[in-house]
């Protein structure tokens, strides 16, 4: 009896043990739909706004995003600009259309097409970027691009995030975008073309989907780009007043 009592309790644990082996390899091999990626789809603008100037200047302003894929490949297709009101002309308008992929786990890498439509000739170029989350929690956009004729440049979005409530929220913004060669053609000069900064004060009125705010936006451009701005008779630096809403679709 002394003999059998091993190999009874072994072959009864064994026995206990199967099914959960063989329900964690189930598990493992499971690749019916309900374990396929999550699609996701949606629309969102971080700006969305009428800007006041204090030389009279007034301006509607958007930066939008439009996405789908899911956490393995988004498809972007990313829209900012500027329209003069009184002019009713654009003074910016900038669209991206990128692929995106996770390359950690608060950053992707992107790639792909920037069109711009700025006064004079139309402008191509090829993109390649990375976006994500910065230590202390600053948002960061920073990209990389090339036009059709070799013109080489870098642009660099950063923002942060400051909770008073839950729904009382300060935002500061810095754009800086800096050329690698110059572009007489549409007033761009090499080194450090042009800074944005921006404070805006949103209340979020449903649960970040809409949110209104109030801000203050500094524009300034330097060196030769400034230079050229001067020689058409146009200015260098101005302050808007801003107001406008954050979306989410």
């Amino acid at each position: 009896m002394k003999l059998w009592t091993p190999l009874i309790v072994g072959t009864v644990l064994g026995l206990s043990v199967m099914p959960t082996l063989a329900l964690a390899q189930e598990r493992v091999l499971d690749t019916t739909e309900r374990k396929a990626p999550l699609t996701v789809w949606g629309a969102q603008f971080e700006e969305f706004e009428y800007r006041y100037s204090d030389d009279d200047e007034e301006l509607g302003v958007w930066s939008g995003d439009f996405f789908y894929g899911t956490d393995a490949l988004k498809v972007r297709w990313l829209t900012k600009g500027e329209y003069a009101i009184a002019e009713q002309a654009y003074e910016t308008l900038e669209n991206q259309v990128v692929g995106q992929i996770p390359i950690s786990d608060f950053f992707d890498a992107k790639a792909g097409i920037r069109f711009d439509t700025p006064e004079g000739l139309d402008r191509t170029y090829a993109v390649l970027g990375v976006a994500g989350l910065a230590p202390q929690w600053f948002e960061i956009d920073a990209n990389f691009y090339v036009s059709k004729d070799g013109d080489t440049s870098a642009a660099l979005d950063a923002e942060y995030e400051l909770l008073f409530t839950n729904y009382w929220i300060l935002s500061a913004t810095l754009d800086a975008t800096v050329a690698f060669s110059e572009d007489k053609e549409i007033g761009v000069g090499t080194g450090l073309v042009s800074t944005e900064t921006g404070l805006r004060l949103s209340y979020d009125l449903i649960d970040r989907a809409f949110s209104p705010y109030v801000g203050v936006v500094h524009e300034r451009k330097y060196g030769n780009t400034a230079d050229f701005a001067r020689a058409d008779g146009g200015g260098t630096e101005s302050w808007f007043a801003v107001v406008g809403a954050r979306l989410t679709f």
